[in-house]
């Protein structure tokens, strides 16, 4: 099932710029729900975290603007068998931040 048509180009941006990560919880109807995910997996810059039997997708979006996610957001909507496409979560940083290592040390029990 192609993603209604619409491509959204996720490129790399230069250090100093945003990237935007987002949380969505997906709806879908059960029986096309295989057909749904197809459709998810394809689009760029989203994941699929959780699926249940019911129809509900955890998914993330990573993108270089607000403007990107939103249209993310639209394209999810868009798909047939999806009710609903909720933005549940959304953050952005600096994108040169993103290429930085955490260490696990400071976060230990």
């Amino acid at each position: 099932m192609p993603a209604s048509g619409v491509s959204i180009p996720i490129v790399p941006v230069p250090a100093g710029e945003e990237w935007h990560i987002a949380g969505i919880m997906v709806y879908a109807n059960p029986e096309k729900l295989d057909a749904v995910c197809t459709a998810i997996e394809a689009m760029t810059g989203l994941e699929i975290h959780a699926i249940s039997d019911a129809g509900k997708i955890v998914v993330t979006a990573e993108a270089p603007s607000s403007r990107a996610i939103a249209a993310q957001l639209t394209c999810l909507h868009q798909l047939e068998g999806v009710f609903s496409a909720t933005l549940v979560y959304q953050h952005n940083e600096d994108a040169a931040a993103m290429n930085e290592e955490i260490s696990d040390a400071t976060h230990a029990p």
